[in-house]
């Protein structure tokens, strides 16, 4: 009786099925042509194109790339209390003499032609009294400014040696979005490093940084 109900059920199931099937398919005769949708492929990234290291971009754009310690002389403030009459009463005048303090200043820079022109920021040697860079075989040399430009924060030095190594220039006006880019620099006077990022814009403009500009923003590099 049982093998019975269970047969009688599985019929019902399936007399139910092609029934509704029948239906839709009188109704709705397109569904019988219909394709199955099928997925689009996945894409796949070439990952070959690009080099699998920038050693020798790197070793080929460090050498030229210095350290700069800038060292200046500043005057110290003198807090308003020294200069009041009722305090140098007491203390006379030794307390509100002048006092002065050396203060440096260190950044990068990258020699851009053999006659020992560097290209550097101007917040790091504006009013310096003395000027070292040191070269990337450690050699260190005097420096002087020829010239600064606190607009641009641009500054170029000059120091006298031989053998410098002279770093190869290129026009911006190649640089596209995406381009690789790296930063070569001594951060904290501890070494040489090396960031990488990619150019994330060209053109920058309207920022009221400066009266020009034309900046290349990267990312965090």
């Amino acid at each position: 009786m049982k093998w019975y109900r269970a047969f009688s059920f599985l019929f019902t199931s399936i007399a139910t099925g092609l029934a509704a099937a029948f239906l839709v398919l009188l109704l709705r005769p397109d569904f019988a042509g219909r394709e199955t949708a099928t997925p689009p492929p996945p894409v796949l990234l070439d990952r070959t194109g690009g080099p699998v290291s920038y050693a020798d971009a790197v070793q080929r754009a460090a050498p030229s790339v210095v350290n700069v310690f800038a060292t200046k002389i500043t005057r110290e403030k003198t807090p308003a209390l020294f200069d009041d009459p009722v305090f140098r009463r007491f203390f006379g005048d030794q307390a509100s003499r002048p006092r002065f303090k050396r203060e440096n200043s260190l950044g990068s820079g990258v020699i851009v032609d053999s006659n020992g022109y560097i290209l550097t920021n101007n917040h790091v040697i504006e009013a310096s009294s003395e000027i070292q860079v040191v070269l990337g075989d450690g050699r260190s040399l005097p420096a002087r400014i020829v010239g600064s430009d606190p607009e641009t924060d641009i500054a170029v030095l000059q120091a006298a040696g031989s053998g410098l190594a002279v770093a190869s220039l290129a026009t911006s006006d190649d640089m596209q979005v995406g381009d690789v880019v790296m930063a070569i620099g001594n951060p904290f006077g501890v070494g040489q490093a090396v960031t990488m990022g990619i150019v994330s814009a060209t053109g920058r403009n309207q920022l009221g940084i400066t009266e020009f500009e034309n900046f290349i923003q990267t990312d965090a590099a």
